[in-house]
């Protein structure tokens, strides 16, 4: 009788309880809230519409470079190159702009350079089979050795249009929204639509899971593989026209251990390392960690800015394990 009972609530349990696939992204929110909360009963004004619509007006640029990484790590690749194209794309930016170029014209370049950078390294580490780490860094030498070479100093953009693109903005009862929040939320969308409501978002998740197995299954893995890292290249270039519209200004500098953010936050985010799981929105919910890691700091008022880097290794720290717990529970 009770094996009967077992059996039958089996089932039900098995309802009740949650898609471990959704448990790294769930700790994200939990530490996201708890975040929130604290800020907000430490600090005056810390969950006001102003401070929060701050969090994606200062990360718009993160939360693309995030979209474009959570696809590579997907496929478990690596993207070092993103800080340095981003910088190449916001220097290209600013000097065809100082050149009299028009906007028209220059942005479309300017995340063409991106893609072409990410084609290269998708073709090196898939053809040529070099290890994606070798490869993009190969990539992110090249990159800023370009953004020294188009302007060894930095570049101000004050072309017309492009300062009145960069100044639209939108206040809705506090808070405000920006064109380059816009078009980070548009990609953000895009990515999203793409990875669940495609054949190549199904097949980016697949050679993650096991690449011999998609092509067991025929899925078309030497190609998804490398259009990953162009889709990541083309964010990356995405990314640098936003850090322009940002700064009004290209330096080939910029970007320096950018890369290394993108990837904190999408591993916070809950995108395993190993690849085959993980969610562009948590990556977002990881960029917000980040901006929320700086912002406490900068209310605490008292604290040097070295412990944001701190918070985000011991965060790192804590996400990297839990990962390790889930695969060893997986396998």
């Amino acid at each position: 009788m009770s094996a009967v009972v077992r059996a039958e609530r089996t089932p039900a349990a098995r309802r009740l309880s949650p898609d471990r696939r959704y448990l790294p992204v769930i700790g994200t929110l939990v530490v996201f809230g708890l975040m929130l909360a604290i800020g907000g009963v430490r600090y005056d004004n810390f969950l006001s519409p102003g401070v929060m619509s701050n969090l994606f007006i200062n990360n718009a640029h993160l939360i693309v470079l995030a979209v474009g990484m959570t696809f590579v790590i997907l496929t478990g690749g690596i993207d070092l190159s993103v800080g340095a194209v981003l910088a190449l794309s916001s220097v290209v930016t600013a000097t065809l702009l100082q050149a009299g170029w028009s906007l028209g014209t220059v942005v479309p370049i300017a995340i063409l350079a991106g893609s072409v950078m990410g084609l290269g390294m998708g073709i090196m580490i898939q053809y040529f089979d070099v290890q994606p780490f070798v490869a993009t860094l190969a990539g992110m030498f090249l990159a800023r050795g370009l953004c020294f070479l188009f302007a060894p100093e930095s570049v101000p953009i004050r072309d017309e249009s492009f300062v009145s693109l960069s100044s639209w903005s939108l206040s809705l009862g506090g808070w405000r929204v920006t064109g380059a929040v816009v078009i980070a939320l548009a990609a953000v969308a895009a990515a999203w639509w793409i990875l669940h409501r495609t054949r190549f978002g199904r097949t980016v998740y697949a050679v993650g899971g096991g690449e011999q197995s998609a092509l067991l299954m025929g899925l078309r893995v030497e190609r998804t593989k490398v259009l990953v890292y162009v889709i990541s290249g083309t964010c990356a270039g995405l990314a640098g026209v936003l850090f322009a519209m940002f700064s009004r200004s290209g330096y080939a500098l910029t970007g320096v251990a950018m890369e290394l953010d993108a990837i904190a936050a999408v591993v916070i985010g809950g995108t395993l390392l190993i690849g085959g799981t993980g969610f562009v929105l948590g990556s977002i919910i990881g960029v917000m960690v980040l901006g929320l890691i700086q912002t406490i700091i900068t209310f605490e008022g008292t604290l040097s800015s070295w412990w944001t880097k701190i918070v985000i290794g011991a965060l790192l720290l804590v996400f990297v394990v839990l990962q390790r717990i889930l695969t060893l529970r997986r396998t």
